[in-house]
């Protein structure tokens, strides 16, 4: 009889307190390792949001050079994607200017942009992660002149 006691036992998997071990020591990991992971994801986006700003303003500059002029603030970073209506200005655009249409900021908010700028010859900013002006760590503004 102990020969099948033991078979049984076996097969019977993990016991209560085992189960819960393993469940303690995984919520003290993810404890520990978690708020360092989302604060590498911050600047990660960050990183990005300064990226893409460099990028449209490389975009933006060679708007200039074909087009003898920044778009208007009203044509905004689309006027990078989407060549002009207007047939007498249609025939000096070389675009598109971007190879993907960039209109979100990695927190998936509007670029804010602004011709003539107040920093610059144009103004390009990500308002951060809170989508509002100003801010600090990762709420904080990404602007193309610094």
């Amino acid at each position: 009889m102990s020969h099948s006691s033991k078979r049984t036992r076996k097969s019977a998997g993990f016991t209560l307190v085992e189960l819960l071990i393993v469940m303690v020591i995984l919520g003290l990991l993810s404890a520990l390792v978690g708020p360092r992971l989302f604060g590498h994801l911050g600047s990660s986006k960050t990183k990005a949001a300064r990226t893409q700003i460099e990028l449209l303003g490389a975009a933006l500059d060679m708007y200039r050079l074909d087009m003898g002029r920044y778009p208007a603030t009203e044509e905004g970073i689309n006027a990078l994607s989407q060549k002009p209506a207007d047939e007498a200005r249609a025939a000096n655009w070389r675009g598109p200017y971007l190879k993907k249409r960039v209109e979100k900021d990695p927190w998936g908010n509007a670029y804010v942009y602004a011709f003539p700028g107040q920093h610059g010859e144009y103004d390009l900013i990500s308002l951060g992660a809170d989508g509002q002006p100003g801010g600090e760590g990762e709420d904080a503004d990404v602007n193309s002149w610094e």
